[in-house]
């Protein structure tokens, strides 16, 4: 399972990707291979608000049906539309083509996880 070093991370298994106030969102390959094939995806509004912490979508596989949690507060600025028609990226391009959101940071995250915290995390539940 791969973990990007240029990314951070949350306990609920989605990255994180910061440049110039705005933060990319996906899941995370662990997450991804967890849920199995991804059939259905519903990303938060763009101009939604979102808080750390809180529900704003969720991932539906041929296992189970998942909440999406935002890792950042402020305002979704973009949705990856090609994921709604092609759920199946987030499964072969978790950290590409797969990502889900894009939020204009209203603060700086502080409750992310390095690479090297989340790969304990993920060892530690595997």
């Amino acid at each position: 399972m791969s973990v990007p070093a240029e990314l951070n991370y949350t306990s609920e298994h989605e990255w994180v990707a910061i440049t110039d106030g705005v933060a990319t969102i996906g899941i995370t390959a662990y997450a991804a291979e967890a849920l199995g094939d991804i059939v259905y995806v519903e990303p938060p509004e763009v101009d939604t608000t979102v808080q750390a912490g809180d529900t704003c979508g969720e991932v539906e596989s041929t296992k189970s049906v998942s909440d999406i949690y935002s890792p950042v507060n402020g305002e979704v600025v973009d949705v990856n539309r090609t994921v709604i028609d092609e759920p199946e990226l987030i499964g072969t391009d978790p950290y590409g083509q797969g990502w889900l959101f894009k939020v204009e940071l209203s603060q700086d995250p502080s409750d992310l996880l390095s690479p090297e915290q989340y790969t304990q995390l993920t060892e530690g539940e595997g």
